[in-house]
């Protein structure tokens, strides 16, 4: 099972740093970029997802995860309370890491849910979420996220309002290698929205999107049609409870 798990965690590497060599001809958020007409092939070839994590999460859920069109990743952190820029499933959202290729893509969904020995259902650890990564696995309109915990390593699905984690620290050095991989790889992210993107990248692509977010705070959102509140009286108020499921004691596993 050892030598399994370091030949898993090489082969992410591998494809990670295949990955980034080609960033040098394709442009900003077309790291990663599959090619076109690739997950019509992946049709032929989805990966098989163990049917404990099928049957905890949902046929749904996974149906977005082997069949996705396309797959996004960000760079995640615990939300601070006086935060208010932007977020995903509660965690606040600090980086936009590429577009997941369709060889990558197989790699990691073959290593994170078909691959029993990377995950231990038995056994519960008693350790806090760090989430790190969110992998946004896309098929139409709907989604399903996958978040990356460590060093409390874990495999997080959240779809529909609900999440379930797995203890995968069993495959721990597997997550590390794809949090530091895709490290390299991230950029501020902006609201899509206000750069007139359909994808959610994110990513300023134009010399005018540039100008958009010239001198911004990456923290914040832009909100150009918001005007400043006028002063008001102090008033005194409880400190904000912390709150989300990443800010609580997390038992991962069934």
């Amino acid at each position: 099972m050892l030598k399994g798990l370091y030949y898993g965690a090489a082969a992410v590497l591998l494809l990670m740093s295949e990955a980034a060599a080609q960033n040098d001809v394709k442009e900003g958020v077309q790291s990663f970029q599959q090619e076109s007409g690739a997950w019509r092939r992946q049709e032929q070839n989805k990966v098989q997802v163990l049917q404990t994590i099928t049957d905890s999460v949902g046929k749904s859920a996974i149906d977005n995860i082997t069949g996705a069109e396309q797959v996004f990743c960000y760079q995640v952190t615990t939300r601070p309370n006086d935060y208010n820029g932007y977020t995903i499933n509660g965690m606040a959202l600090t980086g936009f890491c590429g577009v997941v290729n369709a060889e990558l893509k197989n790699m990691i969904e073959t290593q994170l849910f078909a691959t029993a020995s990377n995950i231990d259902f038995n056994t519960t650890e008693q350790c806090v979420i760090k989430p790190k990564l969110m992998l946004r696995f896309v098929r139409g309109i709907d989604a399903t996220d996958v978040l990356i915990s460590a060093p409390c390593h874990s495999v997080a699905i959240f779809y529909a309002g609900k999440a379930k984690a797995y203890n995968f620290k069993p495959g721990a050095e597997i997550l590390d290698v794809m949090v530091e991989s895709f490290k390299g790889q991230t950029v501020p992210f902006t609201s899509p929205a206000m750069l007139n993107q359909l994808l959610p990248i994110g990513v300023p692509q134009t010399a005018a999107q540039q100008k958009m977010v010239a001198g911004q705070k990456q923290a914040q959102p832009i909100r150009n049609w918001e005007e400043p509140e006028m002063p008001q009286q102090s008033k005194t108020t409880e400190p904000a409870k912390k709150s989300g499921w990443n800010n609580v004691k997390v038992n991962v596993g069934r």
